[in-house]
């Protein structure tokens, strides 16, 4: 999509500012001059002035017009790009990814929401900053394969991911194997797992493939916690609580008797079943399936 006018306009200007062009206390062009210029109308122009004064770039003096703004004039110091991302992540771990936007960030920071764009471009690269920023602060386990074993590290980097995504339930959701954001941190965690298999027989292309492959699985059964999350958060209910609630209808179902397996382990008192066995579980069969192919 292409970028609207006003903003192509307003970030010239600031380039302007940054560049020491249009020094503090230097007038900025009126909205006459910045229609002459940029051949836009009137509401174009009067928003380009409208955005830098939100990103506290400029401000209107009385008998002067608009002025760049001394860095730091008259205003409390603003947050930097890392007190940006952490409150976004803490946004995102409280309210999942739905909860938050550009608005919301702003009004946890105190600062106009327009003033986040001199942070990041755009709400995907705020989440591609989020990604990074928890995947630096887990940095690959410290194993190496010729001591610990291949199999160890990648069962290793798969719970270190696992954990991840339980802390930070909407992660799932963010990341992606088919469109990638090019977070540096987390791919050297995909550089760190191919480490872990080169040397063993696989060629480079399937070192990447069998890397990717845990990532995505541990990711695929993760999508399932912002799910839980959501429903929790809705129904008011735990899953235990929720089953509890549905045990009647549960019975209903399988007290006709063409069920019998499925039967015989709900009602046993020794069964039990989360998300967490589900992953140990499969994460053993994958592992499993690469053992033949490596040396």
């Amino acid at each position: 999509m292409e970028e609207p006018p006003y903003r192509r306009i307003a970030a010239d200007l600031a380039d302007r500012i940054a560049s020491g062009e249009l020094a503090p206390g230097a007038r900025t062009p009126s909205t006459r001059q910045l229609m002459a210029d940029y051949g836009v109308a009137m509401a174009t122009a009067t928003k380009v002035l409208t955005t830098l004064r939100e990103r506290g770039l400029v401000e209107p003096m009385r008998g002067v017009g608009t002025v760049v703004v001394a860095a730091g004039a008259g205003r409390a110091p603003g947050p930097d790009r890392e007190q940006v991302v952490a409150t976004a992540v803490a946004i995102a771990d409280a309210e999942g990814l739905h909860g938050l936007s550009m608005r919301r960030l702003a009004g946890q920071l105190g600062i106009p929401t327009m003033a986040i764009y001199r942070y990041v471009a755009d709400r995907e690269e705020l989440v591609l900053f989020m990604i990074d920023k928890i995947m630096a602060d887990n940095p690959p386990p410290a194993l190496t394969p010729d001591r610990d074993g291949w199999r160890a590290c990648l069962e290793a980097v798969a719970q270190l991911h696992w954990a991840m995504y339980r802390r930070h339930t909407w992660l799932a959701q963010a990341v992606s194997f088919t469109r990638p954001l090019p977070a540096p941190h987390a791919m050297a965690h995909t550089e760190w797992t191919m480490r872990a298999l080169d040397g063993r027989g696989l060629d480079l292309n399937a070192q990447f493939t069998a890397a990717v492959t845990v990532a995505n699985y541990v990711r695929g059964t993760a999508v399932n916690l912002a799910d839980e999350a959501q429903a929790e958060q809705d129904s008011g209910l735990t899953d235990t609580q929720w089953m509890e609630a549905h045990e009647e209808r549960i019975g209903t179902v399988l007290a006709d008797g063409r069920l019998p397996l499925m039967a015989r382990f709900i009602t046993a008192d020794d069964a039990v079943w989360n998300l967490d066995m589900l992953f140990e579980f499969g994460l053993q069969r994958l592992l499993d399936g690469l053992t033949p192919l490596l040396r």
